[in-house]
């Protein structure tokens, strides 16, 4: 990876290490959020399926209780047996936070705490199945409600787990490597000018010591010397 346009300056080497520093330890916030984020998806997951399940099983015997009534009463019976219902939900929405994720939660209440108060019709004139099928719907009411939170909580913590996905392959192989990459430029280029300094510093040193002791000129007159 080719090193970006960056000053090759003390400043801006400390400056990078600083930045990977702390590039590093959000990589390793992010994973960890990432990982706890996986890890109660899939437990949702697994509860979501496990309501599901029980809330269908609920409705089909509904349903099953709904057709046989239908057999035995007529329309305009059925008609009337739901005319005037006794019976009402009331439904509050609260949120939880869960890894930085606003999670919905249901809470719900009934205008009157009597089991029978479901029943908005005399037992006289009605089949038994017909009963049998609104306690069926009331009994599954608190799973289906718990079944639409945790549905909604899957697909909000499956979007911010692909959020914090992308953000973290982002610093892994992206960001990461290329601060890395411009530190070893800089390093490099500061080492490279030290050392030109060091020899520029070396031939100067060696210019005020021939001009200090004549050297050069001292050799010269040993070496005709030196040849007899």
């Amino acid at each position: 990876m080719a090193a970006t346009h960056v000053n090759p300056t003390r400043m801006e080497l400390t400056r990078l290490k600083r930045k990977l520093v702390t590039a590093m330890r959000g990589h390793k916030l992010l994973k960890d959020k990432r990982d706890e984020l996986m890890r109660r998806f899939l437990e949702l997951v697994k509860e979501n399926k496990a309501l599901r399940e029980k809330v269908e099983q609920g409705i089909m015997s509904a349903n099953q209780n709904f057709v046989m009534a239908r057999a035995v009463m007529s329309d305009e019976a059925l008609e009337t047996a739901f005319l005037a219902p006794k019976q009402e939900v009331f439904l509050e929405t609260d949120v939880r936070n869960v890894m930085s994720v606003e999670i919905p939660v249901f809470h719900y209440k009934t205008r009157t705490s009597d089991a029978n108060d479901i029943f908005s019709y005399g037992f006289a004139f009605t089949s038994g199945d017909l009963d049998d099928a609104v306690k069926s719907l009331a009994d599954i009411l608190p799973d289906m409600l718990r079944l639409a939170e945790c549905e909604k909580a899957c697909q909000m913590m499956a979007a911010e787990i692909e959020k914090t996905r992308r953000r973290v392959n982002a610093l892994e192989h992206v960001m990461i490597p290329e601060m890395q990459e411009n530190i070893r430029y800089i390093t490099m280029k500061l080492d490279e000018n030290e050392r030109s300094t060091q020899i520029r510093l070396m031939k100067v040193k060696d210019m005020m010591l021939e001009q200090a002791h004549h050297y050069s000129a001292r050799y010269a007159r040993q070496a005709p010397a030196n040849e007899f």
